[in-house]
């Protein structure tokens, strides 16, 4: 049984993902016409399915890779669901930079 014993981290496979240590995925949403029922779920890989409030379905969650985006947006086209936008959100955005913004109230003009 000792052959077997290799831990993953040995393994360079990428070590920029492995330094943050959180997951490298990108979270989107894909908003396309029409109603989906929340069943499409599944069909799309388990990322959520969400009705829009204006006739249109949000389709969110973590796409790994650009080539398992595409492969959504194949699914997508393969059943002739019109794509309205994709848009990729990040989560870590808001804490940058937004720290260094108290120093500019100092500009006190009487």
């Amino acid at each position: 049984m000792s052959t077997d014993d290799r831990s993953p981290d040995t393994s360079p496979t990428n070590p920029a993902s492995a330094a943050g240590g959180h997951d490298p995925a990108h979270h989107y949403e894909i908003r396309v016409q029409g109603r989906l029922a929340p069943r499409w779920s599944a069909w799309f890989d388990g990322l959520d399915v969400t009705a829009g409030e204006d006739g249109s379905t949000v389709i969110s969650g973590p796409v790994a890779d650009q080539s398992a985006l595409h492969g959504l947006l194949q699914k997508l086209r393969d059943v002739g669901i019109p794509l309205l936008s994709l848009t990729q959100a990040s989560p870590d955005a808001p804490t940058t930079t937004t720290k260094g913004s108290d120093h500019e109230h100092h500009h006190h003009h009487p």
